[in-house]
């Protein structure tokens, strides 16, 4: 289990997935893909853009840079990647580019309707996965 791929979007649950990410990396000497997405919007008229305003693709990059101050601190080798789309779509697929052994995400408890409407990242990534999912609460 030497290639980690973590979800990462600086929630309090992606900062505890960060630190089992380190603690992992560190035991197992492994390599880390830090993934943060920012979603891509429906157009629903003028004006708006594919991009949510409070969202955007720069915020995504600034999170990492936190990430990143983590993982250099515990000397950790890593790869950083900003995203644009589904977040799971994107983790699952950077974990295939990477040919990773394990995905570790941050979880809260999403409500019922969010879970109706597929709308848990950590879900889907566990059920699209073609390698384990490590998911921390």
């Amino acid at each position: 289990m030497k290639r980690i791929v973590l979800g990462y979007d600086d929630t309090e649950s992606a900062k505890r997935a960060l630190k089992r990410t380190c603690e992992l990396a560190k035991a197992l000497e492994g390599y880390v893909v830090v993934v943060s997405v920012a979603p891509v919007l429906v157009p629903a008229g003028h004006g708006i853009g594919p991009v949510d305003p409070a969202d955007p693709p720069e915020l995504h990059r600034e999170e990492l840079l936190h990430a990143k101050a983590v993982l250099d601190e515990d000397m950790i080798a890593a790869d950083y990647v900003v995203g644009l789309g589904d977040p799971a779509d994107l983790i699952v697929e950077t974990a295939e580019q990477h040919r990773a052994d394990l995905i570790v995400v941050g979880t809260s408890e999403p409500g019922l309707i969010a879970r109706l409407l597929g709308l848990s990242v950590s879900e889907t990534v566990q059920r699209r996965a073609h390698c384990d999912v490590l998911i921390v609460r």
